[in-house]
């Protein structure tokens, strides 16, 4: 039987209709992304058994939490999840300490996978222990009332937007814990956001929900750059490449990356002390890439790559959209670029084409 985590979902609420069949892989995150009322939040309650109503399937690693057509309907405190909440709802009047401790002693000692101290080097947040969480920013808050889920010895973790009501300052936080999440965890974390950089930075697998229904899911990779969707559009449309660190150039504090397609030079701030081979992730994002015909002889642009033009839709007003293929591997990297109707006009960008993508900026989001 499939490990995987099966919600089937039909739930009916005054002007909105949740209908979803979805297949999350057992373990990494998984992001539910969509605008707000797309349904995201009421995945998440049918999946804890908060929305009783709901019609459908809920099984995870194999074993049925819900299945109405067999009269099955695990409550809440039966299902082993943890579930963290957009505010960290601790307990003020005990310590990290004892917020940790009241989440592991809920769980059963038969049911008990992890000790009570599992999240803590994860989340980084052993010297907090003796503090009350009245003394704590909001990004600490948030990274324990994490710990405090993980505690409880989970087969699922749930997070509905955990970063959507700290600063921007808490958020760069925080972020780099969670990016920990897809690596050390051996569970399914379900996530919920509608910002595009938690998309980038965090996602192993995206469902792209809209209105109640799932447009699509599938690795965030493949779905990025497609075109049909409406990840690929807006002024956020972006590519994400898997790389690793490849070496480091001190007198010019450029770091190189390798991946399938080719190589990049991107600045050393935020990669200089990672060894070779340590894998990353990029973002690059449209707008950042120009193309040619020819290769560029005389040009500050570092990052050129070889290309094939795979498709080319309309976009904003006066621009179109291309998606790229890097390399001719068996399942190659893709970027994006958005130019100008004119551009494409005079450069003749068809499907099949192959071009040059001049790329003037990369990120490292992982």
């Amino acid at each position: 039987m499939s490990s995987e985590l099966q919600l089937t979902a039909r739930l009916e609420r005054p002007g909105f209709v949740l209908d979803v069949d979805l297949r999350l892989p057992e373990r990494g995150v998984s992001v539910l992304f969509g605008p707000s009322g797309s349904g995201k939040t009421s995945c998440l309650r049918v999946l804890a058994g908060l929305e009783p109503q709901a019609r459908g399937v809920v099984r995870v690693d194999g074993e049925v939490w819900q299945d109405s057509a067999q009269g099955v309907m695990r409550p809440v405190h039966q299902r082993a999840l943890g579930y963290v909440f957009q505010e960290a709802s601790l307990f003020d009047h005990l310590s990290v300490r004892d917020n940790l401790m009241f989440g592991f002693k809920r769980t059963p000692p038969a049911q008990r996978r992890h000790a009570w101290d599992h999240g803590l080097e994860l989340l980084g947040i052993a010297h907090l222990l003796e503090r009350s969480p009245l003394d704590l920013s909001g990004g600490e808050r948030q990274r324990v009332a994490i710990a405090r889920a993980l505690a409880t010895s989970p087969r699922v973790l749930l997070m509905d937007e955990p970063l959507a009501s700290i600063d921007a300052a808490r958020k760069n936080e925080i972020l780099p814990w969670l990016e920990q999440l897809h690596a050390r965890l051996d569970i399914p974390v379900v996530y919920v956001t509608h910002s595009s950089d938690e998309l980038a930075r965090l996602a192993d697998h995206v469902v792209l929900l809209s209105e109640g229904r799932a447009l699509c899911s599938g690795p965030v990779m493949d779905l990025m750059t497609r075109l049909d969707l409406p990840l690929a559009r807006g002024d956020a449309a972006a590519a994400l490449i898997e790389a690793h660190m490849f070496g480091h150039s001190p007198e010019d504090s450029l770091s190189e990356l390798a991946f399938d397609g080719g190589r990049l030079l991107l600045p050393q701030m935020s990669s200089a002390a990672l060894p070779q081979g340590t894998p990353v992730r990029v973002r690059i994002q449209a707008r950042d890439v120009s193309l040619s015909l020819q290769a560029p002889e005389h040009s500050s642009v570092l990052n050129v790559l070889g290309a094939t033009v795979v498709d080319v839709v309309d976009d904003t007003p006066g621009q179109v959209l291309v998606g790229l293929r890097l390399g001719d591997g068996p399942s190659p990297p893709r970027l994006l670029s958005r130019i100008s109707q004119l551009s494409a006009r005079r450069l003749g960008i068809a499907p099949g084409q192959a071009v040059f993508a001049q790329i003037k900026g990369v990120a490292m989001v992982r």
